[in-house]
């Protein structure tokens, strides 16, 4: 992977953060956000986030997090809005907050009141001390994240430069689990999340971003020295089934889930038809999803038809998924720490084994993000299995992350 970075890019868009009245500093992290949000392999739509502490600021020192609702891709200085800082800071003494708490907490920091939900991990990018700090979902990352017993692997691998953090769900818990791992070695330059993804931070826009590109790309190198080619995005490469489109497509209106007009986005590459073509696919694509917060986009598993199968026959497996759906419910909910209500049952993956697969959402839009996370998933369980195991959080977890209070309170509203 290669850096992207421009010293002329930079320096258009510092000096127009200073002409707005803004830190330079806000600027270049602008750009640099822009520079992860615009490669699909480092994150996908909505994924990551990154920040910039500002330590001279009138009335003390503020840090921008990423807002909630903006893609890294082309977010402006209003998706990083800004918090006060050292009340972040004080938070390392408590040991517990609950999600609506931090959410609040976090509001009550803002600087301008009216500015969207800073991230949930806004507070570990508070605790790293270093100025700019950098998160993603990597695709080579990722296919070695989701195995079981990579701390040593990840400790020879960067020499000891990036710390191992065992997963934990995103939100206060994992906050200070990497404030204590850092606190183990503060000479650290990343963080490798289990299950999850990469942090990396130092004092400037581009060594912080740099590191990124760097330890992506050792990942990619280490795979390659084991034989294993992290494929890259693909163009579709074969017609789209209409009759399986139709069958599709009338089967999910009549279950109603996702409205009257559900869509579907059909891909086919040669990565996705070698993940469609295992032999344990039926049990590797119950799994779970690459990352946690995929789950919310894509459901914590997909359905299977065959290329034959009519509006009767896909109708049958809908009503099956239903089935599984609700008992996954059913097994997890009461685990849960308040009550949950279950959301929709219709599936958001539907494999065809050796053909395609087709991504579904309420409209083209959602259609279109689980498409791009779903092929981003086969290339990483390819490589995953070429590795080792296929291992991502487990079916409690995955649960946990699906039905999280946070997204549950939009629910019920």
């Amino acid at each position: 992977m290669q850096s992207r970075w421009n010293d002329a890019d930079a320096h258009s868009f510092a000096e127009a953060a200073e002409a707005a009245g803004q830190p330079a500093a806000l600027g270049l992290r602008v750009y640099s956000s822009r520079l992860i949000g615009q490669n699909p392999e480092l994150v996908l739509h909505g994924g990551g986030n990154t920040s910039v502490k500002i330590p001279d600021a009138p009335g003390g020192a503020i840090i921008h997090v990423k807002g909630s609702g903006w893609d890294l891709g082309d977010i402006e200085a209003p998706g990083l809005p800004a918090m006060r800082l050292e009340p972040l800071l004080e938070t390392r003494s408590i040991p517990y907050m609950s999600d609506e708490e931090m959410v609040a907490f976090l509001r009550s920091q803002l600087l301008d009141p009216t500015a969207p939900n800073p991230s949930v991990e806004a507070l570990l990018h508070a605790y790293m001390p270093q100025a700019f700090v950098d998160h993603c979902h990597a695709t080579a990352i990722l296919a070695l994240a989701d195995q079981e017993n990579m701390e040593t692997v990840v400790r020879d691998l960067y020499d000891g430069r990036v710390g191992f953090v065992p997963y934990v769900m995103p939100g206060y818990a994992l906050s200070h689990a990497c404030k204590d791992a850092l606190a183990r070695d503060p000479h650290m330059e990343g963080l490798w999340l289990e299950k999850h993804g990469l942090f990396t931070f130092a004092e400037t826009a581009r060594e912080s971003y740099e590191l990124t590109i760097e330890f992506v790309s050792a990942a990619e190198a280490f795979l390659a020295s084991q034989g294993i080619t992290v494929e890259g995005p693909q163009s579709n490469d074969a017609p789209v089934p209409d009759d399986l489109v139709s069958a599709l497509t009338r089967a999910l209106a009549a279950q109603g889930a996702l409205g009257a007009e559900p869509v579907v986005d059909f891909r086919t590459t040669p990565a996705i038809r070698r993940y469609l073509s295992r032999e344990d696919l039926s049990e590797l694509a119950m799994r779970g999803t690459a990352t946690p917060d995929h789950v919310i986009r894509i459901k914590p598993f997909p359905l299977i038809v065959e290329v034959g199968d009519d509006v009767a026959a896909i109708e049958r497996k809908l009503a099956g998924y239903a089935d599984r759906y609700q008992a996954y419910f059913e097994r997890n909910a009461p685990h849960a720490s308040e009550p949950k209500t279950m959301l929709d049952p219709a599936p958001r993956a539907v494999l065809v084994p050796g053909e395609g697969l087709f991504a579904v959402g309420a409209n083209e839009k959602a259609a279109r993000i689980a498409g791009d996370l779903l092929e981003q998933t086969a290339r990483i369980v390819n490589a995953a299995e070429e590795f080792g195991r296929f291992a991502p959080i487990s079916e409690r977890e995955l649960f946990d992350m699906e039905y999280w209070s946070l997204e549950q309170a939009k629910l019920k509203k």
